[in-house]
């Protein structure tokens, strides 16, 4: 199960973590510690057992992150396109880690105080309380406790023992209960850990009064396949006694993949953020796991509250927030994600655009579709250009502008503007029939997808 060190089983039997162990978990059959999400979003759905919860991490995870430092303003205008793309709960900050942390948590909360907030920390009490006052404003507040569980990370980081880390899990979460009703825990390194003890520091947690168990693959180490048998075997340990969380780094480009294959475990939230920054090379990327679930919905029948219309405009926002946007291939919100440049797959495009598209670009806030004409252009992409820009070419005109266009492509590696292929047309030796000027300075224009034409 991608363990990195076998751990011995000789802590599993101390009779003080057993002891411990025993008390917390004979709590777990009283019917008020049974947990069902408690989101309004939520609870409107008849079937609750399909709905995912978005735990955005943007402002935590993300933004912890090399170039992703946000201050307070700009936190609170991030904070506030998540409320409005409809994720679940927004953890908006590590409170004790400074003082520019709290006040972001802070704010957030007093900005947006019917949002579910969280605040992380660590499991002692420094953190917990200095969470619990940066959550003070906040109706739904929410204290996300973290600890590391592998032996890598208890042997070289912590130097404590499993029955140790126990104890501080356990004491944690108590003392975050005193100040909110949802407390959510956490497994840092959760994929590495030995399968036995994660079962039992997540009983221990739940019974101390967790809403929701979060497994984390921390070093985005793990596959789908293990990953999937690994939050499957919490769930099954757990029952409906609290929500089970997936957060994966993207370490092998497995982000998204291993949170769908937790979500087909059992797991009923993802952590995640826009635009897929954290930590080293990201987190699960909160656009590509939202869209699968809305796009193929035959392979993976759940449901989010996310208003996918926003998406777009999350990313772009976050882009002018922080030093760097999303690679122009990013999947779903990427410049390229809806732009055709080839010749072929421009003539499937214009014929009908289901040909070379699977989603609709307004769907997720594009505007429109874009055909860049470059040196893999043909000529449908080229006539249908030309029309837009007021010009109706003859076949002859067509073959004339085809040729001096393709010797001005292969010369340069971006598109060209509008104004460029005007003047490419007004080039040709022969006057053109101008029927409207229409000439914009786009790079690329829109081709709506009844377009159609003869020919590449």
């Amino acid at each position: 199960m991608g363990v990195v060190l076998a751990l011995s089983d000789a802590i599993v039997g101390q009779d003080d973590a057993a002891l411990l162990l025993t008390q917390r978990t004979n709590q777990m059959n009283f019917p008020g510690n049974r947990y069902i999400p408690t989101c309004s979003a939520a609870n409107e759905d008849t079937n609750l057992k399909n709905r995912i919860l978005i735990f955005d991490t943007t402002l935590r995870d993300g933004e912890q992150s090399p170039g992703c430092s946000m201050d307070v303003r700009e936190k609170l205008l991030m904070a506030r396109k998540l409320v409005e793309l409809g994720v679940d709960i927004v953890e908006a900050g590590f409170p004790i880690a400074s003082e520019d942390d709290f006040q972001g948590v802070e704010a957030v909360s007093r900005e947006f105080p019917g949002a579910r907030v969280a605040a992380f920390a660590r499991c002692c009490s420094a953190d917990v309380e200095r969470a619990a006052k940066a959550l003070r404003y906040a109706r739904q507040p929410r204290i996300h406790v973290c600890i590391a569980t592998s032996e890598i990370h208890l042997k070289h980081k912590l130097r404590r023992s499993q029955s140790q880390v126990l104890q501080e899990a356990v004491q944690a979460v108590e003392l975050a209960r005193r100040y909110v009703d949802d407390v959510e825990f956490s497994t840092e390194d959760g994929s590495r850990t030995a399968p036995e003890f994660l079962e039992q520091i997540a009983r221990a947690a739940t019974a101390a009064g967790v809403r929701t168990v979060n497994i984390p693959d921390t070093v985005g180490y793990s596959t789908p396949k293990e990953y999937g048998a690994l939050i499957g075997r919490v769930v099954q340990a757990l029952g409906d006694t609290a929500v089970v969380s997936a957060h994966c780094h993207n370490d092998l480009g497995l982000a998204v993949a291993n949170s769908l294959a937790a979500l087909e475990a059992g797991a009923r939230q993802v952590e995640c953020t826009v635009n897929g920054i954290g930590e080293r090379a990201g987190n699960c990327s909160l656009e590509e796991v939202v869209m699968i679930l809305k796009v193929r919905a035959d392979q993976y029948p759940f449901r989010t509250g996310v208003h996918t219309e926003h998406l777009y405009s999350a990313s772009e926002l976050l882009a002018s927030l922080i030093t760097f946007g999303p690679q122009p291939n990013k999947a779903i919100v990427g410049r390229n994600a809806f732009a055709h440049e080839a010749g072929i797959h421009q003539d499937g495009y214009l014929k009908y655009r289901a040909t070379y598209e699977i989603m609709d670009p307004k769907t997720v806030g594009v505007p429109a579709s874009r055909l860049v004409l470059g040196k893999h252009s043909g000529r449908h992409a080229l006539r249908q250009r030309a029309q837009t820009l007021g010009y109706e070419l003859t076949d002859e005109e067509l073959d004339a502008l085809y040729l001096r266009f393709s010797a001005a492509a292969g010369r340069r590696k971006k598109g060209f503007m509008d104004e460029e292929i005007q003047d490419l047309i007004e080039q040709g030796r022969h006057p053109l029939r101008r029927v409207k000027n229409q000439s914009t300075r786009t790079e690329v224009a829109a081709l709506p997808p009844s377009a159609s034409c003869e020919g590449i």
